[in-house]
C-alpha cells in the first residue's frame, strides 16, 4: 500500500488541531463564564444550599411633634432563631432556654426538633434576657439558638395622643393613626444576608456580595404641639372624672393654616399595650363619631343669609314668643326663653331655634343645602388619618317640610367633631375653609406643606360680622363661661339630644359642645369640646354649662403656654359689643 501524499496528511492534521483547539476554547470560555459571569448566581445558589437567608431589619422611622419631642421610637430587642442542623439535644436545649424565652418547655422542644436551618422562635426579647440566655447556653455547651438584632415600637407618652399615633402590630405594620397612614414611608425596606454556621455554631464569613442593606424608614414631624396636647388631655381627664360621660373629645387647631395642634378623645388606650384595648377605647371619636351638632350649626344659616344679601346682622326675625307652629308641629326655643323680635345677631347670642329656622327658610332649601355643603358638612375633611367618616347631610330631595327648620338648629344633620372645628375655624380665618393638616415636615426637609384652602365659603366681611356676633355670644349670651381673662373669645354653644338607634331621641341624654377661638381680634387658636352624655343629676345639661367652662380652662392654660398677647383694649371691645346690643334693643323697642 502506498503512503498518502504529504499534502493530504498535513490537511488532516490541520483539521484535527483546529477541532482540538476549538474544543479547548469552548471549555475555556465556559470556565470564564462560570467563574466570572455566573459567579453571583452560583454563589447565591451555594449560599442558599449551605446557609440561610437572614433578614436585616430596617429601623422604623421615628415620630416627633412640631418641636422635636419624641412621640414614637424604637427600643432595641433581640429576635431568637434556631438552626435545626446544629441542635443535638432538643430536650436539653428547651429545658435551659424556655425560662428566658417565656415559652413552655414542651412547646419549645417541639419547635427545636425541626431540622430547618432558620426558624424564628421568639421576637422582642430584651437585651438583658438575651445575654443571660446565651451565657447559660455557652456554659452548658449547647448550640442551635442564635440572636438577631431587632427593635420594638415604643410610645414614651403612653396613652397621650394614642388616637392620632395609632400603633404597630406584631408583624411591624402600622395599624390606625399616623402609623397606618404613613406606614410605607416609616417602614423603610428590610435587607438580608446569607450566613452559615460551622459545627460549633460559630458564624462562617458570609458570602460576599450576597447581601442587601436595609434602608431605614423616614422620620416624621407632626403639627401636634405636645405642650397643648398635655393641656387638652388633662382637661379631658378632669371632665371624665367630674361628669362621668360616655365619651369626650377636644381639638385645637391653628385656624389660619388648618394645622392640628392637639386632638384627644376619651376613652383612650396605651399603644404600648394595644392588645388589651377595647373597641370603644380604640375609636378616634374626633373623626369617626357623628352626632347632631346642635346650636353650633346656627352659624351656617346666619352667615349664609348675610353672604347672600338676604339679611344683615340687624335684620329682625320674629321668634314667636318661644313657640313656632309650622308644618303641623311646634318648634320651641330652649333655655325657657320666650323671644319676640330678635335681630339676626341676637338670634345667635340667645341661640333661638325659631330664629335660626326662619333664617334658613328665607334662604330656601336649595341655597341652604348648598352652604351646608360649602362649610364641609356631609364630606370628609381629608385629614390624614384612617377611619374618617363623612357625616350625614341628606339632599333636599329627601327632606320633608320640617327638615330645613330642624337642620337650621343642628338637628336632622350629623357631623363629626373635625368638621365642626373646621367650621368655626372658617369664621376665624376670614371665611376660608382649610384642610386639616397633621404633617409638619419629614426629616431632612426644611419646608412644611403649604396650607390647603378647600374653598372660600363666605366673604371676609361677612366672617367679620359673624365674628362680632360670636364675641357677643360669650360676653352676654349662652357661652359666658367660655370667657378667658385678658382675651376676647368668640364661639357658639351646642346642645342636642342623643339619637335612639331605634328611632327618635333618648330622653335626658345629651351631647353638648362649645366651638370657639381666641384672641377674637387676631385668632391664634380655634377649638372644640364635645361631651357625650354627661351625668349631671338634676343639673341642666347645656353646652354653655358643661363644655364652655372646659374650653375656658384649655384656653387659659394654652394662652399662658404660647405666651399670647392679651387682647388690646379688651374692655373697649366688650363695651363696643354691649353698645351694639343696646342699639339693637333700641331698634326692637321702636319697632314694637
Amino acid at each position: 500500500m502506498s503512503a498518502a501524499p504529504l499534502s493530504t496528511l498535513s490537511y488532516r492534521l490541520g483539521i484535527v488541531c483546529f477541532l482540538v483547539s476549538l474544543f479547548f476554547t469552548f471549555f475555556a470560555l465556559r470556565l470564564v463564564d462560570l467563574q466570572v459571569g455566573s459567579h453571583e448566581k452560583f454563589s447565591r445558589l451555594a449560599a442558599e444550599k449551605h446557609g440561610f437567608k437572614q433578614p436585616i431589619m430596617a429601623e422604623r422611622g421615628k415620630i416627633f411633634d412640631r418641636h422635636g419631642e419624641l412621640l414614637a421610637g424604637n427600643v432595641p430587642v433581640r429576635t431568637v432563631y434556631a438552626d435545626g442542623t446544629h441542635i443535638k439535644d432538643p430536650l436539653a436545649l428547651a429545658h435551659l432556654a424556655a425560662p428566658f424565652l417565656g415559652i413552655s418547655e414542651k412547646e419549645l422542644a417541639s419547635k427545636l426538633t425541626n431540622k430547618r436551618p432558620y426558624m424564628v422562635i421568639r421576637t422582642g426579647l430584651s437585651e438583658l434576657d438575651a445575654a443571660a440566655m446565651m451565657k447559660a447556653l455557652e456554659e452548658a455547651k449547647l448550640s442551635g439558638l442564635y440572636l438577631q438584632a431587632d427593635s420594638e415600637r415604643s410610645y414614651p407618652n403612653g396613652k397621650m395622643l394614642s388616637h392620632v399615633l395609632g400603633f404597630v402590630d406584631h408583624s411591624g405594620h402600622g395599624v390606625d393613626g399616623i402609623e397606618h397612614t404613613f406606614d410605607q414611608e416609616l417602614s423603610g425596606h428590610h435587607g438580608y444576608r446569607h450566613i452559615e454556621h460551622d459545627r460549633k455554631g460559630l458564624e462562617i464569613v458570609l458570602y460576599r456580595g450576597q447581601e442587601e442593606p436595609a434602608i431605614n424608614g423616614r422620620n416624621i414631624y407632626l403639627t401636634i404641639d405636645m405642650g397643648l396636647q398635655a393641656i387638652v388631655e388633662k382637661q379631658l381627664d378632669v371632665a371624665m372624672e367630674t361628669y362621668q360621660p360616655a365619651g369626650a373629645t377636644a381639638i385645637l387647631i391653628d385656624p389660619n393654616t388648618g394645622e392640628i395642634l392637639a386632638m384627644a378623645s376619651r376613652p383612650n388606650y396605651d399603644p404600648n399595650h394595644y392588645g388589651s384595648a377595647t373597641a370603644e377605647e380604640l375609636r378616634n371619636r374626633a373623626i369617626s363619631d357623628m352626632y347632631e351638632p346642635g346650636s353650633v350649626f346656627k352659624i351656617v344659616a346666619a352667615s349664609s343669609a348675610i353672604n347672600e344679601g338676604i339679611l344683615n346682622e340687624e335684620s329682625i326675625i320674629f321668634c314667636e314668643h318661644g313657640a313656632f307652629s309650622y308644618g303641623g308641629r311646634i318648634l320651641h326655643d330652649a333655655h325657657g326663653d320666650y323671644f319676640g323680635d330678635l335681630s339676626l345677631r341676637d338670634v345667635l347670642v340667645h341661640s333661638s331655634n325659631i330664629g335660626a329656622a326662619k333664617i334658613a327658610m328665607k334662604l330656601g332649601d336649595k341655597k341652604y343645602y348648598e352652604y351646608v355643603k360649602r362649610f364641609g358638612f356631609g364630606e370628609k375633611t381629608n385629614i390624614p388619618l384612617p377611619g374618617e367618616i363623612s357625616g350625614l347631610v341628606n339632599p333636599p330631595s329627601r327632606w320633608d317640610k320640617l327638615t330645613i327648620t330642624r337642620m337650621a338648629m343642628g338637628h336632622a344633620v350629623a357631623a363629626t367633631p373635625i368638621q365642626v372645628v373646621m367650621e368655626i375655624g372658617c369664621i376665624a380665618n376670614h371665611g376660608k375653609l382649610m384642610t386639616p393638616e397633621l404633617l409638619h415636615h419629614w426629616d431632612l426637609e426644611t419646608t412644611s406643606p403649604q396650607p390647603k384652602i378647600r374653598r372660600e365659603v363666605i366673604s371676609s366681611k361677612v366672617a367679620q360680622t359673624i365674628n362680632s356676633a360670636l364675641i357677643d355670644v360669650v360676653v352676654r349670651g349662652t357661652a359666658k363661661q367660655a370667657k378667658i381673662d385678658g382675651y376676647a373669645v368668640a364661639g357658639k354653644t351646642g346642645t342636642a339630644q342623643k339619637i335612639n338607634t331605634h328611632g327618635g331621641y333618648l330622653e335626658g341624654h345629651y351631647i353638648v359642645s362649645f366651638a370657639g377661638y381666641f384672641p377674637a381680634d387676631h385668632p391664634r387658636l380655634a377649638g372644640l369640646v364635645v361631651i357625650d352624655d354627661a351625668r349631671l343629676g338634676s343639673m341642666a345639661n347645656f353646652g354653655g354649662l358643661v363644655a364652655a367652662p372646659i374650653f375656658s380652662k384649655i384656653g387659659e392654660a394654652s394662652a399662658r403656654y404660647l405666651d399670647l398677647l392679651p387682647t388690646t383694649n379688651l374692655s373697649a371691645s366688650r363695651q363696643q359689643v354691649e353698645e351694639t346690643s343696646k342699639q339693637s334693643s333700641a331698634t326692637l323697642s321702636f319697632l314694637q
